[in-house]
């Protein structure tokens, strides 16, 4: 059977309950796409490219060392390293110059779109539509195509807890294995958190980067400024600890989210950061904050006037 009828066929059964059939139905029936066509993915002009690389510019800079050190592990094996952003095009990429004309023909390349609604099941949308590391190997892509490749990706959270980005190996290799695959998704996987926790990292450049001492996940951390509220959270981290999944932050006492004792001869320092963490937990409210720590409430105005703290408006 033609891979473009069998692609059809799992689409529209009814008892396809698989991930990559769901990924086939939406490409099929949500998307529109025809898995025979044979055009190339699309590509940016050199202008809009460079449009998108100066909105992540930072990123970009940030993740370029962790790229080369990927590359370097997988470029004597016909692999090619790609960064797209959230919606899937490619931003940047690293291939052995032998390898650049297939991959280019594939359009594997920078500026192309390789969102599932353009390209259908593919490492790098697939990855960004379902949020989650996978692998495309050969006839699991959508396209007739794009089944000589194989795809390992995995997902990039930015720093607000949002989708960011997708790593990507490609293989062009025609002997490419699945168990070969698995050994590159790992080292994907590894890499992706590696940027993400970097970019975390240069993302709040005055706070201490700490994460909670029961977890061995790299990806879990939170910044915490000088009066040691937690400032920020990466995506682990957020889902770990039952915070906001993203968007805004809202700062709390770090020893709260850490389970650390909370006094002021540990984790703490200093009277004004105990008036910061009493506010915090009583979201602002003086008169609440004063009761929490066993003062009058004039007494509380007159300590946040000589550290400098403001009452929170209303």
């Amino acid at each position: 059977m033609r891979h473009a009828d069998h692609v059809a066929r799992e689409s529209q059964s009814n008892s396809a309950t698989s991930a990559l059939a769901a990924s086939w139905r939406r490409s099929l029936l949500k998307h529109g796409l025809d898995p025979s066509d044979a055009r190339r993915p699309e590509r940016l002009t050199l202008e809009e490219l460079s449009r998108r690389r100066q909105a992540m510019e930072h990123f970009l800079r940030v993740a370029a060392p962790q790229l080369d050190q990927l590359f370097n592990l997988v470029c004597l094996s016909g692999c090619n390293v790609l960064l797209t952003d959230a919606d899937g095009v490619v931003m940047d990429q690293r291939v052995n110059a032998a390898d650049a004309e297939q991959f280019r023909d594939w359009g594997l390349w920078q500026g192309a779109d390789w969102s599932e609604a353009a390209q259908g099941t593919n490492g790098i949308g697939t990855c960004l539509a379902e949020g989650r590391q996978v692998t495309i190997h050969r006839g699991e892509h959508f396209h007739t195509r794009n089944t000589a490749m194989s795809c390992m990706d995995a997902p990039i959270w930015g720093p607000d807890g949002r989708l960011l980005a997708a790593l990507d190996v490609s293989s062009a290799r025609a002997d490419q294995t699945e168990r070969y695959n698995r050994l590159i998704s790992a080292q994907v996987a590894q890499t992706a958190k590696a940027i993400e926790a970097v970019f975390f990292r240069a993302s709040f450049p005055g706070a201490r980067i700490v994460a909670p001492d029961d977890t061995a996940d790299a990806a879990v951390l939170l910044a915490v400024d000088n009066d040691d509220l937690a400032i920020g959270a990466t995506r682990a981290a957020r889902r770990v600890l039952g915070l906001e999944r993203e968007g805004a932050f809202r700062p709390r006492p770090a020893a709260d989210l850490l389970g650390r004792d909370d006094d002021l001869t540990g984790f703490d320092k200093g009277e004004r950061a105990a008036l910061v963490r009493a506010l915090a937990r009583a979201d602002g409210n003086v008169s609440a904050a004063a009761r929490a720590l066993g003062i009058g409430r004039a007494t509380m105005y007159r300590r946040m006037a000589r550290l400098g703290l403001v009452e929170k408006s209303g």
